[in-house]
């Protein structure tokens, strides 16, 4: 890959966080915290689903795979700053700073699609709950993720290629804790055009497209609500989709202040917190929020760990 692209650097920097002693030991304490409560937090989604007959239904279906997408999405990154932090070694190799391009890449999009098909599942089970079970079928819910995939892999190994072809000569210093598109692109000492024309093009519609089909969910979802009779009704079915609009705020909230602003207005600082968030904070945070605002879901928590306890006595 090194000889096809003519580069002469063979290695990445990585600058991370923050170079002073004291705050690389609090930032190694929060990233290992932050990792250990998105990987304990999702798994115990996915255990709580997959062990309870009563949540094998479309909405649960997706938040498994979406816990699980949160899961590998915070390991493309988080270990690699925890692993610089133990060795003191900032250095990754070019091939393995492609390979983690290309898994964020596709977690990234993985993200977005499921957070569009959540967004259409719960507009289906608002507005047609009486053809719910007729339109969420098995086959159309295994589609839709399996067809997500697909697109999401392939965005991801165009955008990885692109990024291959590029050179890169005397600067090899990237800072940021994890090999963003942006940053690479500002190293490159070759014509970046293509690749600016993909991102804008490719991944600016693979992103924009499932936010707009959210945005067309919530609306059509609010005029239903509004035009329950009852108070109590209203909020029942409001509370229904609270925890994924909240999750939706959170994690395009922090993409379009990351990547929609205008260059001018960014700070490298800046830009590695909002990435902080949607890599790391975001992933985390997705099972508290759907397990304190579902009933069912802390019902399933709270037999899963039951059991655990009891299973140890």
């Amino acid at each position: 890959m090194r000889g096809s692209n003519q580069s002469s650097v063979s290695e990445f920097l990585l600058l991370g966080l923050s170079r002073d002693p004291q705050q690389q030991q609090l930032l190694f304490l929060l990233f290992f915290t932050m990792y250990l409560a998105t990987v304990l937090g999702n798994l115990l989604i996915i255990l709580a689903i997959g062990t309870d007959s009563r949540l094998h239904t479309p909405m649960y279906f997706f938040l498994s795979n979406l816990s699980f997408v949160d899961v590998c999405f915070s390991s493309t990154t988080v270990p690699k700053v925890l692993a610089m932090h133990i060795l003191r070694n900032q250095a990754i190799s070019f091939s393995g700073c492609l390979t983690q391009l290309y898994f964020l890449c596709v977690f990234a999009v993985m993200d977005n699609f499921l957070l569009a098909v959540m967004a259409y599942d719960r507009y289906v089970a608002i507005c047609h709950p009486l053809h719910y079970r007729t339109k969420m079928t098995h086959q159309l819910c295994a589609f839709l993720v399996f067809g997500s995939w697909v697109v999401a892999s392939l965005n991801a190994l165009f955008q990885t290629l692109l990024m291959a072809r590029l050179s890169f000569c005397a600067d090899n210093t990237i800072p940021h804790f994890f090999c963003d598109v942006t940053p690479l692109l500002n190293l490159s000492c070759s014509d970046t055009h293509l690749n600016e024309l993909a991102l804008l093009f490719v991944a600016g519609l693979i992103m924009i497209a499932p936010f707009v089909c959210i945005l067309v969910s919530y609306i059509l979802i609010a005029c239903a609500i509004l035009r329950v009779s009852s108070p109590r009704g209203r909020w029942k079915a409001f509370s229904t989709c609270s925890s994924h609009l909240a999750v939706v705020c959170l994690f395009y909230g922090t993409i379009i202040s990351l990547y929609f602003n205008p260059s001018s207005s960014r700070s490298a600082g800046r830009d590695m917190a909002a990435a902080m968030m949607y890599t790391v904070v975001t992933p985390m945070l997705n099972p508290f929020i759907y397990s304190l605002r579902n009933k069912d879901m802390k019902g399933a928590l709270r037999r899963v760990l039951t059991l655990k306890y009891l299973s140890t006595q």
